[in-house]
């Protein structure tokens, strides 16, 4: 008996220290939008969950509809990812919870927003996109057209561990307003073409005179984020198309981040997993 005690407090504290030692990862995915096959944000959080449900040390959970139904559900997150519609219905700046992600983010918890959720008001969420991500979509300056970027170049950074080239069609935001401050990384960098530039984008129309003028050069369609006080950020301008997930270079490249932002392990050849 004296020696099952000790034996069952240490196996005890050793579950103890393990449970406190995983990373949990908090998915909101937006309120329906789009017709079927479009903007499916709680389909695509379940995906991202699924896939990384075997990853040794990681919890995932998911929330649909905009936002949890108790603010508990932050209670212990390394990383935030919302995946829903932007602009001024945003999520992240109804009600409190600017000041909710605010203060997630002074704890050093990682930020990370998807498709048209990378979209915020220039005056209201703008500058705290700035901070928590490094960038953000401003309507009129940044535009939102149905291309096939050719992602074939990537940088030494994690979450482009294991991401090979690859092509799909998708409303791939660029221009965004980029921070000041160093540490921002882009992940995902193409040439738009004229016609491209052109447009016509999904809303507004344009074509716009500086995105014009900036024939020829690369445009940052996913980039990562190294916040000065220690914490992390993505931000990804795909994801419309709910097929485009069925990619594996895509679907690796989020996986990949969704770790990086929460400071969990990535994997050496990025996260794998093979759907059936």
């Amino acid at each position: 008996m004296k020696l099952i005690l000790p034996l069952f407090l240490a196996l005890s504290l050793g579950a103890l220290s393990s449970l406190a030692a995983d990373k949990k990862i908090v998915l909101i995915a937006g309120k329906p939008s789009h017709p079927p096959g479009m903007h499916e944000f709680r389909a695509g959080a379940l995906l991202l969950q699924q896939c990384l449900a075997a990853t040794p040390g990681v919890s995932v959970s998911v929330h649909a509809n905009g936002w949890p139904e108790s603010n508990a559900a932050f209670n212990g997150a390394d990383a935030v990812i919302i995946y829903c519609d932007g602009g001024a219905k945003h999520p992240a700046i109804q009600e409190d919870h600017k000041q909710i992600l605010a203060g997630l983010a002074k704890k050093g918890v990682g930020i990370g927003f998807m498709h048209y959720g990378v979209e915020i008001p220039a005056e209201n969420g703008g500058p705290e996109f700035l901070q928590w991500i490094g960038g953000y979509y401003e309507t009129n300056y940044s535009c939102n057209p149905m291309w096939s970027p050719d992602y074939q170049n990537f940088p030494d950074h994690p979450v482009a561990r294991g991401v090979k080239p690859f092509s799909n069609r998708d409303e791939w935001y660029f221009n965004m307003r980029w921070t000041e401050q160093k540490g921002v990384t882009p992940i995902l960098v193409a040439k738009p073409s004229d016609d491209v530039r052109k447009g016509p984008y999904v809303s507004p129309k344009g074509p716009y005179a500086h995105i014009m003028a900036a024939s020829g050069r690369a445009e940052t369609m996913m980039w990562a984020y190294e916040r000065p006080d220690g914490g992390r950020g993505f931000g990804f301008t795909g994801g419309h198309k709910h097929a485009n997930w069925g990619n594996e270079n895509f679907r690796k490249v989020v996986l990949n981040a969704l770790l990086w932002i929460a400071k969990a392990d990535v994997p050496s050849n990025g996260v794998e997993f093979v759907l059936t």
